[in-house]
C-alpha cells in the first residue's frame, strides 16, 4: 500500500518566550532568554534558582488561564494541560479546525499529545494537603486532573474529536513521539488529521531538588540566568528546566487540499533508536542518536548529504552535547548547521519535541535558521556549524529535529519545505 503523504497544517506555542507561535518565534530569531530566577516558590535553598517559566497574565505575550479556560475548569486540569490546551487551540484555530461540525470528519480526527511528567506540582500540593487537612479534604478532580493522558482526553471533550486518542509517555522525546507517531497513524490510514505534541509544567520544588539531586541541571549561573543554558560551549553546567507546550495539525495531504487548508510544511520521515546504556547518560558512542536519524532518513528515502539543517537535542549538559553533535558529524558531515534553540528556551522535557518540532517547521516556512546563544568558548569535539549569536537567513530543503531522552529513549522527525 502506498503511504500517504503528511502535511503540517497548524502550530500552536506556549513557552518561556511568551504564548503563541509569532511573539515567540520572534523573540528566538533575536537571540533572546527566556531564563530567569524562579518565582514560582522560593528557591534560595536550592542549588538551583533558574528556569524558563511561562510568563504570566501581567506580562508581555503572557499567559492567562483564568481567561482562556475559566476558573471552574482549571480545577480539573493542572497547568501542564492548561498549557496544551491553549497551544492546541492556536493550532487548530491556524488550521482552521476550532468548530467542526461534521460528524464523519470528527471521527476521522484523533489526539496523540503526551508529557513527560505530568502533574507533578499538583502531586505535591495533593500530599501536603493531606499531611496537614486529611484525606476528605483530597479534590475529587485530583487523579483525573494529573494524568498524562488526560491531555489527549480534555482535547478531544473538548473540540468533539473521535479519532485515534492515545498518549506518549518517553521523558525528554515525549512530544517527538507523539508527532511521530501521529504521522505513522496518518500513513497507514487510521486517520485524516492528527493533533500531536507534548505539554510539560514541571517547576516546582519536588522537581527541581530531584534533577538537581541527579547532576542534571545548571546551577553554576543563578545570578546570570540567561546565561546558564549554553549548548557546546565549554563551560556548560547541566540543562535548565523549561516549560510550556508545543502542538502540531498533521494532516493527510489529500485531506488538506480537500479542506482548502493553507499548508505550512510536509513532514516525511520519522526514526526511533535506543541506547541500551544507562538511566540518565546517553550511550558514549551515540547508537541511539544515530540510529534515529538514520532511521528518520531511511523512512523518508532522503540521502544524508541532502539535510544540511538540524535543530539539535543540545540540552547544555556535558555529555549530551559533545555525543550528539558527533554523532551528528558522523552521519551529516562537518558543515551542518545546527539550531539550539534551548539556549533560549531552556529544556522543556516533555514538551521540548513540541516547540523545537515548531521552531523547525519556522525555519523551512521563514527562511531563517534561529541562532544558538552563550557559546563563548567551543567544546573539544564541537565541530560544526553552530549558528551562533545571530539567525541566519538562509532557505534550506530540510530540517531535522532530534530529542533524546532518559532511559536512551531516541527519536528524530525530519521535515521538508512543502512543494
Amino acid at each position: 500500500m502506498q503511504k500517504q503523504r503528511v502535511v503540517i497544517t497548524g502550530m500552536g506555542l506556549v513557552s518561556p518566550l511568551g504564548v503563541g507561535v509569532e511573539p515567540t518565534w520572534g523573540k528566538l530569531i533575536k537571540g533572546q532568554s527566556g531564563i530567569r530566577r524562579i518565582d514560582r516558590f522560593d528557591p534560595t535553598d536550592y542549588a538551583v534558582q533558574i528556569a524558563g517559566q511561562v510568563p504570566g497574565a501581567d506580562e508581555e505575550d503572557g499567559f492567562n488561564a483564568e481567561e482562556f479556560i475559566g476558573k471552574k475548569d482549571m480545577k480539573k486540569m493542572s497547568r501542564f494541560i492548561q498549557f496544551g490546551m491553549k497551544a492546541t487551540d492556536e493550532a487548530l484555530k491556524m488550521a482552521g479546525l476550532e468548530a467542526v461540525e461534521d460528524e464523519e470528519l470528527l471521527k476521522r480526527i484523533g489526539v496523540m499529545l503526551g508529557s513527560g511528567v505530568g502533574g507533578l506540582e499538583d502531586i505535591e500540593k495533593a500530599v501536603n494537603t493531606l499531611q496537614t487537612r486529611g484525606p476528605k479534604r483530597i479534590s475529587p478532580f485530583y487523579i483525573p486532573s494529573i494524568l498524562i493522558n488526560m491531555f489527549s482526553g480534555q482535547v478531544s471533550i473538548k473540540y468533539g474529536f473521535k479519532g485515534p486518542n492515545s498518549a506518549v509517555v518517553t521523558a525528554c522525546a515525549t512530544a517527538t513521539h507523539a508527532i511521530g507517531d501521529a504521522f505513522k497513524i496518518l500513513q497507514r490510514g487510521d486517520a485524516d488529521i492528527m493533533i500531536a505534541g507534548g505539554a510539560e509544567s514541571a517547576i516546582c520544588p519536588t522537581s527541581v531538588a530531584g534533577f538537581a539531586a541527579a547532576k542534571a541541571l545548571s546551577s553554576g549561573y543563578n545570578e546570570t540566568p540567561e546565561k546558564a543554558s549554553r549548548p557546546f560551549d565549554k563551560k556548560r553546567d547541566g540543562f535548565v528546566m523549561g516549560e510550556g507546550s508545543g502542538v502540531v495539525v498533521l494532516e493527510t495531504l489529500e485531506s488538506a487540499e480537500k479542506r482548502g487548508a493553507n499548508i505550512i510544511a510536509e513532514i516525511v520521515g520519522y526514526g526511533m533508536a535506543g541506547d541500551g546504556y544507562h538511566m540518565t547518560s546517553p550511550h558514549p558512542d551515540g547508537v541511539g542518536a544515530i540510529g534515529a536519524m538514520e532511521a528518520a532518513l531511511k523512512d523518508a528515502e532522503v540521502p544524508a548529504e541532502d539535510v544540511k539543517y538540524v535543530n539539535g537535542h543540545a540540552t547544555s549538559t556535558p555529555a549530551g552535547d559533545i555525543i550528539e553533535s558527533q554523532s551528528v558529524e558522523k552521519l551529516l558531515g562537518k558543515d551542518t548547521m545546527v539550531s539550539a534553540t534551548k539556549s533560549m528556551t531552556g529544556h522543556l522535557l516533555g514538551a521540548a519535541g513540541g516547540i523545537e518540532a515548531v521552531f523547525s517547521i519556522k525555519a523551512l516556512q521563514d527562511d531563517i535558521l534561529p541562532p544558538t546563544i552563550n557559546i563563548e568558548e567551543l567544546d573539544e569535539g564541537c565541530n560544526l556549524d553552530y549558528i551562533k549569536d545571530e539567525a541566519r537567513h538562509m532557505a534550506v530543503d530540510y530540517a531535522l529535529s532530534n530529542s533524546f531522552g532518559f532511559g536512551g529513549t531516541n527519536a528524530s522527525l525530519l521535515f521538508k519545505k512543502f512543494k
